[in-house]
């Protein structure tokens, strides 16, 4: 199973929400807005890190900083690019199976179709 992260920072300041007069309580309902809204399309929360910021502070000197980011996973959907899972599947095909056919009777002659050209006829007696 393959994954990929997103990192996001952390919010600094709480949204406003209706209902709530704490500061901590507004923070609160905007993180979890946020992680529902990343819930949604499929992203897990994993944690929070505290990181070092190097930023710089002046011309010639730096200053470190640390920000909170939120860890988010979800999985990847695999594609199998084998010859074997790419090629399309055999399909198969399914007949019925032909009605028994019933015996040919032989043939009766056809003497009213055609006439007998085997014995010779006299043309001046017709």
């Amino acid at each position: 199973m393959k994954f990929e992260y997103k990192v996001i920072p952390a919010p600094k300041k709480a949204r406003k929400v209706k209902g709530l007069k704490r500061g901590d309580d507004r923070f609160a309902a905007s993180l979890m807005q946020l992680m529902n809204e990343l819930g949604a399309e499929g992203w897990e929360y994993q944690r929070t890190d505290t990181l070092p910021v190097e930023s710089r502070s002046g011309l010639t000197s730096r200053s470190t900083t640390f920000q909170n980011m939120l860890i988010f996973r979800r999985v990847i959907k695999e594609v199998d690019d084998t010859p074997e899972a790419v090629a399309a599947p055999e399909a198969t095909v399914f007949t019925a199976p032909a009605p028994e056919a019933e015996p040919l009777a032989p043939a009766a002659p056809a003497d009213h179709l055609a006439p007998d050209i085997s014995a010779p006829q006299d043309v001046a007696a017709q």
